[in-house]
């Protein structure tokens, strides 16, 4: 006897793992990488309405980690001593087993390559009402495949 289900199985946003430059993020807890195109939008003469055509497309992402190592503070020194900025790749692996999408697709994988640090990061933080320290790290990317 086959098994049916009723419901719907959308993607579990908790189900997935974070890798910088091939090593696991163990420590985090968020990861988004959005892709924004560059957008022309103009007219000619006589038309009522505008044109609109992508010129280029640009791509930010944020991490959010639960500090455990650190790479932050290792990233700063090298810079710190080299002068040259940073670059990372960051890939995103989605792989709910229990989502309609994974049934008919598989897991999903993108890969973020040319990646640069574009907010704040923490040297150092303490509170004592706060609970954990979590980073959350913004990025530009150059490219996503």
């Amino acid at each position: 006897m086959a098994l049916t289900t009723e419901n719907m199985h959308p993607i579990s946003v908790r189900e997935g793992k974070i890798f910088i430059d091939g090593v696991e993020v163990y420590d985090c807890v968020a990861y988004t990488v959005k892709s924004t195109p560059d957008v022309w939008t103009g007219r000619g003469l006589s038309e009522k309405s505008p044109s609109s055509r992508w010129l280029g497309v640009s791509h930010t992402g944020t991490i959010t980690r639960r500090r455990a190592t650190p790479f932050l503070d290792d990233m700063l020194k090298k810079y710190e001593n080299t002068g040259r900025t940073p670059e990372f790749t960051i890939q995103g692996v989605a792989n709910d087993k229990g989502s309609d999408y994974y049934q008919k697709h598989g897991t999903r994988t993108h890969t973020a390559t040319g990646c640069v640090f574009t907010g704040d990061i923490t040297r150092i933080s303490l509170d004592a009402a706060g609970q954990v320290l979590d980073d959350v790290l913004t990025f530009n990317a150059k490219n996503v495949i």
